[in-house]
């Protein structure tokens, strides 16, 4: 038996333990659990990119101000994920580094396996490093496979040599892939466009999740001139993060609501869905709302919103200022 075989083995036989262990605490901790056969469809839905899997296009982020990647609520955490499913949200987004949010998802989610859409990150840039992380992921969600695994927040070029290096991370990947551990690969980039495109220009990523609101058009290196073509030429499956830059694009004068901003980016030539965090059920159920009665936005509705952000810059685009 090989030693792939014996490493793929090893992380199923983890992952159907803490599977067991995972649904002996939710039972434990949950009131109930959501009684679905199957996750209804109450939004639009996007093909993403060449993975050809139809999804809703709002997916619930695991980071930021939710309770989802905070420790100590556990039961908050466990509420949101139960009303994501319960309003027909599909896509759930996590990442190893991001606190406990992994480990929460993992409480609820292996009960919906075939039906939602699993994607979680590595920010190693090393072969050995990223199989270490893809080991703690897959057996803190509880699952034997993931259905996306994104290299973490590109935003150097000479990260993507090392990435693509004799000893690089890509090799966990193609060698995850080939184990039926992971469906598709992706990367993801908050700060330099050229770096994103740049990887999807050398190598035949699945996705890639990147910054894009009203405001990014501001910037001088923009992710929605210097990503979304590259992105459409090669059928790359496009998530969109930032969206409502963690609410600072809310404040008076600016956008007047989710409308705009959800809106906005979902109306990006290229765009196939976005992610959003929720710090509680309500607000996720708003969200959802608006994502329910989207409609794609005209060019002028475009540009109008984009002279609303246009002196957004400092809260628009907040997670660049070092670059």
């Amino acid at each position: 038996m090989s030693g792939k075989t014996n490493r793929r083995n090893f992380i199923i036989g983890s992952v159907a333990a803490a599977t067991a262990i995972g649904c002996k605490a939710v039972t434990q901790n949950s009131q109930s659990t959501v009684a679905l056969s199957k996750i209804p469809s109450s939004m639009p839905e996007r093909i993403l990119g060449k993975t050809n899997v139809s999804l809703p296009i709002l997916g619930l982020g695991g980071a930021g101000r939710t309770p989802i990647s905070k420790r100590g609520q556990e039961k908050e955490a466990i509420a949101l994920t139960q009303k994501a499913l319960e309003l027909g949200i599909r896509y759930f987004d996590t990442a190893e580094n991001y606190g406990v949010s992994e480990l929460h998802f993992g409480k609820i989610l292996p009960s919906y396996r075939d039906e939602v859409y699993i994607n979680t990150k590595t920010d190693a840039r090393t072969y050995d490093r990223a199989w270490q992380h893809l080991e703690k992921s897959l057996k803190l969600l509880n699952t034997d496979y993931l259905d996306c695994w994104q290299m973490h927040h590109l935003s150097f070029l000479e990260e993507l040599d090392i990435i693509f290096g004799n000893n690089g991370a890509i090799k966990a990947v193609e060698e995850a892939k080939e184990q039926g551990l992971i469906k598709f690969s992706g990367i993801t980039g908050h700060h330099e466009p050229d770096v994103i495109a740049e990887a999807l220009l050398r190598y035949d990523f699945d996705t890639t999740l990147i910054s894009l609101n009203a405001a990014d058009i501001h910037h001088p290196r923009p992710f929605s001139t210097g990503v979304l073509p590259v992105a459409q030429a090669k059928n790359v499956g496009v998530i969109a993060m930032k969206v409502p830059a963690y609410g600072r694009l809310f404040k008076p004068n600016l956008l007047r609501g989710m409308e705009q901003a959800m809106g906005y980016s979902l109306s990006l030539p290229g765009v196939h869905c976005c992610i959003i965090a929720a710090e509680n059920p309500e607000q996720l159920e708003s969200n959802v709302k608006v994502a329910q009665n989207y409609q794609v936005l005209t060019q002028t509705q475009m540009q109008q919103i984009e002279q609303l952000t246009a002196n957004a810059r400092e809260d628009g685009l907040f997670f660049r200022r070092w670059t």
